[in-house]
């Protein structure tokens, strides 16, 4: 903590000299990314939070950070002794960021951010409230460099060309498919600024942010060409290749910044995401609405769900082997929360196009699993005993899809707390999995069937119920999920259009006791259609055992029962040809029927 202390003095030595007041610092890079390489990490450098999500907030003499629930009690353990105060966003009370810096500045003072780290609808909030209150606003001040003189440089690995027999389209289709929007709304120019887009359009992949396999890089299409901005060194030759075919002219990865000065205009912007700097250089015939890609890439087509069902399979073998191994060796032999992580990721790289994680693992056992994104270290691996349970959420990215999968594994004797509210979650986890409705509903319509049975009980989860998942992209894909309520700034609100991927995943937290959460992936799929509309379900995609150690059947309805009854036949049928005998005479047993 030390490090931090002296950190933000040396920032605020530079606010000084910059005259600056308050100084903003959010968790994204210049592309408006979930996960950020090393490089854009400030908000971590400055503050030793460790989370995916929160702003950074840097007065005169105080400092403030706001997360989101997932992260309360892992931030407030992180920012002791550090002077940086704990904003819990969503609970009453707790201030917006933009009214804290105005109940401690003065009129006439100077708020300051990077505009290549903040997108171009948040920054003109920012300066239409500070404006409003007599503050003046520095739009484009970058302290940040100044001051992390060993920031790790920007990252450069090797693209390589995503294959149709995965993808299920070509880039020559993909682009036209984008040009036909760009016509229907009468633009020339459409520039792009989100790395999982430009992945997706162009079937580039790369490593440059840990769990997120794609290359840092921008492009604008024009009506008949396009410019892709990334360093042409780090092209694989297949790739350069296409480009040529496809009239896609490579330029260096900064060089947007003056050639947007002069793209052709009307030019469509997406605002969520394209950052404050570079909009501003942008002609000011502008047509502003979600990029068109973000729909066409949450709608798999019928290769992509081919494939990732069978990635979800692979996935589910590996998962299973690691179910059976825990449950048998617990007690007998010493592991720990680390170690048990590192023992899944070994199972999930035997399995074939196997590449890397989907996100960091979450192994976190007993009272460690409150913290919903809690991550192990050396300071907090707990040892793992025949007792109390292990929560453990995983992913994989493989050749063929991205999978997400939670499970809360009984090491030993629990609690009848314990047992009560794993059941109470696993019933909303099925409610939902069972889920009908007609086309045209929203997450938001039928997040309640998850919440229900806690509900009912005066019980929540504060997150989201699910996410959308992306196709070897990001495990947290735009614009579909599963929440209660519309929050904005997740754009996970969309109408649930066939072919989505989302998580479904309840829980419950108990601050200092336990962690609980099941989830499974599923893909929208179409029903009946009649006098009433389209029906639409929910397909499973994620097949492992629950385990029943957890469960007391009488706190369940018969349907329930039912549902999962036939859910564990079905993973014993697809997941024992690919396991050992031992481990399949053992998932017979851990997929047996059961009833009250």
């Amino acid at each position: 903590m030390d490090n931090v202390v002296e950190r933000l003095a040396k920032l605020r030595k530079a606010m000084e000299e910059a005259q600056v007041s308050a100084y903003i610092i959010p968790t994204s890079d210049f592309h408006d990314t979930e996960y950020v390489c090393e490089y854009f990490a400030a908000r971590k450098y400055f503050s030793g939070f460790t989370g995916s999500a929160g702003t950074l907030v840097v007065l005169k003499n105080t400092a403030a950070l706001w997360t989101d629930g997932r992260y309360f009690i892992q931030a407030a353990k992180q920012l002791e002794n550090s002077g940086i105060e704990l904003m819990k966003m969503g609970v009453e009370g707790t201030p917006s960021i933009e009214e804290y810096i105005v109940s401690h500045l003065q009129k006439g003072e100077t708020v300051a951010f990077d505009g290549r780290t903040i997108n171009v609808l948040e920054a003109r909030r920012y300066e239409r409230f500070f404006k409003g209150h007599d503050l003046k606003v520095e739009p484009s001040l970058d302290l940040i460099s100044k001051i992390w003189t060993d920031r790790p440089s920007l990252p450069d690995s090797k693209t390589f060309h995503y294959d149709v027999k995965y993808t299920g389209k070509e880039m020559d289709e993909k682009l036209k498919e984008v040009r036909q929007k760009m016509k229907e709304e009468g633009v020339s120019s459409l520039v792009l600024t989100k790395i999982d887009e430009i992945a997706w359009l162009y079937n580039l992949r790369a490593d440059d942010i840990p769990f997120f396999p794609v290359a840092l890089a921008y492009t604008i299409v024009h009506e008949d060409s396009a410019d892709l901005y990334i360093d042409d060194s780090r092209l694989d030759e297949q790739s350069k290749a296409l480009f040529e075919k496809n009239n896609v002219s490579i330029k260096p990865y900064d060089a947007i910044y003056e050639e947007a000065k002069e793209v052709k205009a009307p030019v469509w912007i997406d605002a969520t995401s394209i950052n404050a700097t570079l909009a501003n250089n942008l002609p000011n015939d502008r047509y502003e609405a979600f990029s068109p890609i973000i729909l066409m890439k949450a709608c798999k087509n019928s290769i992509e769900i081919a494939n990732t069902k069978e990635a979800h399979l692979k996935d589910g073998a590996a998962c299973t082997k690691f179910m059976y191994w825990i449950k048998q060796n617990v007690g007998q032999e010493e592991m720990s929360e680390m170690s048990a992580a590192q023992h899944l990721q070994a199972l999930r790289k035997e399995q074939p196009l196997y590449l890397e994680d989907s996100f960091n693992t979450i192994s976190a056992y007993k009272e460690n699993a409150a913290m919903m994104h809690y991550s192990a270290s050396e300071d907090s691996n707990a040892p793992l005993k025949a007792e109390g349970m292990l929560l453990v959420d995983s992913g994989g990215h493989y050749l063929d899809g991205t999978t997400d999968i939670t499970r809360t594994y009984v090491l030993g004797p629990i609690t009848p707390e314990e047992k009560f509210w794993f059941t109470k979650a696993l019933r909303g986890h099925i409610r939902l999995e069972r889920a009908k409705f007609l086309y045209g509903c929203r997450g938001i319509n039928l997040d309640i069937l998850a919440r229900g049975p806690l509900w009912e009980l005066d019980m929540d989860y504060q997150c989201g119920t699910g996410h959308g998942v992306g196709h070897l992209l990001s495990v947290h894909e735009a614009p579909n999920g599963f929440r209660w309520k519309i929050v904005p700034e997740r754009n996970d609100s969309a109408i649930l259009e066939e072919g989505m991927i989302q998580s479904n995943e309840p829980g419950v937290y108990e601050e200092g006791k336990f962690g609980i959460r099941h989830e499974n992936e599923m893909v929208v799929v179409k029903g009946n259609k009649n006098k009433y509309g389209q029906f639409m379900g929910l397909e499973t995609l994620t097949f492992v055992p629950f385990d029943l150690d957890g469960i007391d059947p009488k706190l369940m309805l018969d349907d329930e029962i039912e549902w999962l009854n036939d859910y564990h036949r079905q993973v014993y049928e697809k997941i024992s040809p690919r396991l050992s005998k031992e481990e399949a005479i053992w998932l017979k047993e851990a997929t047996r029927p059961i009833s009250k």
